[in-house]
């Protein structure tokens, strides 16, 4: 119990931490502003070409909820990989390691912390434009089963950002990684144009994939929620969150062995 206090409080200061600089927080949630319209300006030529409303069972207005809630994950993501990667160049990291707590929690709570008024602010923000441009949310259910995915989310991004920034143990610089790994959420995680409108292979090898339940799932539930669809997305994170949280505990300790700490 007092394990589950120690990394709750890492979250909650990392939480209100969050908040120190709301200027900082509102101004980078005013990104999903212009990235939201230009969507719109995209999508709205891309239906008229098609000279059709519906595409594959998505119309401009679920194809722009769907896109304002894979912008709200992508854009509330903290650069974790990032920051273990600077701390290992500076050596810092020899501190956070001899710290009394398990390195992968405190970087989880920390995560956790850093994400959920990203999230929510970029939601604000991003559902208002959407609003306005095609309509009124959808229906309350959509959003509940999206914000229970979300957890599963957090969780899978946290497993992947942080084997990429225990990479840093090994290579130092994680950013190639980064950019990897930003590029099949982009492309298989449905971030830039929704599976739907992949041909049926491509669906298959994307939806075979976690990166496909981190952005499309959530998104999806959105706008199209049933509780076959709820219980698919959540059963397939909760497997990718045992495959890739096994994988990282075996990242963490064999790494450790062969990290070299620089500066003092």
């Amino acid at each position: 119990m007092n394990a589950i206090k120690k990394y709750w409080a890492i979250f909650q200061i990392t939480l209100i931490n969050s908040l120190a600089y709301p200027g900082e927080l509102i101004g980078r949630s005013l990104m999903i502003l212009p990235f939201m319209w230009i969507f719109y300006q995209l999508w709205k030529v891309t239906f008229s070409a098609a000279g059709a409303d519906t595409i594959n069972d998505m119309t401009i207005y679920s194809t722009m909820w769907y896109l304002m809630m894979a912008e709200t994950i992508e854009l509330s993501r903290p650069r974790l990989a990032n920051t273990i990667s600077d701390n290992v160049k500076d050596g810092s990291i020899a501190y956070i390691l001899n710290k009394p707590y398990n390195f992968l929690l405190y970087q989880f709570s920390n995560s956790m912390g850093e994400t959920i008024f990203r999230a929510v602010m970029n939601a604000i923000l991003g559902g208002l434009i959407v609003w306005w441009l095609v309509g009124p949310p959808p229906a309350p259910l959509g959003w509940v089963f999206a914000a229970l995915a979300l957890f599963g989310t957090w969780v899978l991004n946290f497993c992947i950002s942080c084997l990429i920034g225990l990479s840093a143990f090994l290579v130092e610089e994680v950013s190639p990684f980064v950019w990897i790994y930003q590029k099949f959420v982009f492309i298989l995680g449905g971030f830039l144009i929704p599976l739907d409108f992949y041909p049926a292979w491509l669906q298959s090898i994307a939806k075979a994939l976690p990166f496909a339940y981190m952005v499309y799932g959530p998104s999806k539930l959105l706008v199209s929620p049933s509780v076959e669809l709820f219980v698919n997305i959540l059963s397939m994170q909760a497997l990718w969150i045992v495959v890739l949280g096994s994988i990282l505990i075996l990242a963490y300790r064999r790494g450790v062995t062969h990290l070299t700490v620089n500066g003092g």
